[in-house]
C-alpha cells in the first residue's frame, strides 16, 4: 500500500505543486504507507533538465520516497498491452473530431458542458473511412475513445465526501499516438499498488472517469484526497508568471528551503517544525491558500 506524487517535468515546481507534494507525502507517511514517485514525462513539453531539478526541490523541502523514480516514458509497452486488451474487448472506437469541431458541438442531453456527445460512436464504415481521410489530410490519425456504459458515477473523497461526476467516452489514445493522462495514470497507479491519491481539487471532476476505468481493468479503487489549490490574490490558480514562486526564484531572494517548507506548513495551520505525523487530512484548511507573491519578494523571512 502506498501513496504517490506524480509531477510532469515541463518546468520547475511552484509553491502550489510543492504544497500538494508535501501533503501527499505527509498523509502517506502518517498513515504508515509507502510513498511512490512518478515522473509523468509523456507530455511533449517534458524536458530532461527538469527531472532532477524537480526531484531536488522535493527533497529540499523534506519529501522522500521509496524505491526508484518511475518514468512513464519507459512504460509504453505496458500501455500498448492494456490498450490492445481494451480494443480486443470492443471497448474502444475511433474518433475523428478535431478540437474545433468538439468546441462547436453541444454536449449530449443530460450531460454537462464539455462531456463528449458520442459523435463518432456509432458511425457506418463509410463514415469512418471519410473520417480517416479527413485526418490523413491533416497528417494525424484518429483518437481512440473508451466506449462507456454509464453517464455518471459516484465516488467518495475523504475531504469532499460523496461526489457525482460525468463519465463520457473519454480519450484513451490521442490522434498523435500519445496515451491520455486518464489512461496512463490509472494503469500506473494500479500496477504499482497505489492506494492513496492526493492531488489538487481541480482534478476531482476527472475522478469518476478514472474510477470507471479502474473497475473496467480490475484495479482496486484507491482512497482519494483532493486538497485546496494555491491561488494568487486575484483568485486565479498560481502559475510561474505570478513572480517568485519556485524554489530557485525564492533562493535568489534569500529564502532557504527550510524557510519555504515552514511557509508551506504555516499555510496549513501547522508549526514550522511539524512532521508527517502532524499533517492530518481533516485538519487542513478547506479554502484555497491566497498567496501574496509580492510580499514574499519584499520580506522573504518575515512573511507568514
Amino acid at each position: 500500500m502506498t501513496g504517490r506524487y506524480a509531477p510532469s517535468p515541463t518546468g520547475d515546481l511552484h509553491l502550489g505543486n510543492l504544497r500538494t507534494a508535501l501533503l501527499a507525502w505527509g498523509f502517506a507517511r502518517r498513515a504508515g504507507l509507502g510513498f511512490h514517485m512518478r515522473m509523468e514525462d509523456l507530455d511533449d513539453r517534458a524536458r530532461p533538465q527538469y527531472y532532477e531539478r524537480q526531484l531536488a526541490d522535493l527533497a529540499a523541502i523534506g519529501v522522500d520516497w521509496d524505491g526508484d523514480v518511475l518514468y512513464q516514458s519507459t512504460r509504453t509497452a505496458r500501455y500498448d498491452q492494456i490498450f490492445a486488451g481494451l480494443a480486443a474487448r470492443g471497448l474502444l472506437y475511433e474518433c475523428y473530431c478535431t478540437r474545433r469541431e468538439l468546441s462547436e458541438v453541444a454536449a449530449a442531453p443530460h450531460r454537462p458542458s464539455g462531456a463528449y456527445p458520442g459523435t463518432c460512436r456509432e458511425l457506418s464504415e463509410a463514415e469512418r473511412e471519410a473520417g480517416r481521410a479527413k485526418l490523413a489530410g491533416m497528417n494525424r490519425g484518429p483518437a481512440y475513445r473508451l466506449r462507456t456504459d454509464v453517464v455518471e458515477l459516484e465516488v467518495t473523497d475523504r475531504l469532499a465526501g460523496r461526489y457525482v461526476g460525468a463519465v463520457d467516452d473519454f480519450v484513451i489514445r490521442r490522434g498523435d499516438g500519445t496515451y491520455s493522462y486518464n489512461f496512463v495514470s490509472v494503469v500506473d497507479d494500479g500496477d504499482f499498488g497505489v492506494t492513496q491519491i492526493v492531488r489538487g481539487d481541480d482534478l476531482l471532476p476527472s475522478t469518476p472517469r478514472q474510477v470507471y476505468l479502474q473497475r473496467l481493468l480490475g484495479y482496486r479503487n484507491p482512497e482519494y484526497i483532493h486538497v485546496p489549490l494555491v491561488l494568487n490574490l486575484d483568485g486565479v490558480r498560481l502559475a510561474k508568471r505570478d513572480g517568485a514562486v519556485t524554489l530557485a526564484d525564492l533562493a535568489d531572494l534569500g529564502w532557504q528551503p527550510e524557510a519555504v517548507r515552514a511557509l508551506l506548513l504555516e499555510s496549513l495551520g501547522l508549526p514550522a517544525d511539524a512532521g508527517a505525523d502532524d499533517i492530518v487530512p481533516e485538519a487542513i484548511p478547506r479554502e484555497p491558500w491566497l498567496l501574496d507573491v509580492a510580499a514574499l519578494e519584499r520580506e522573504p523571512h518575515s512573511c507568514p
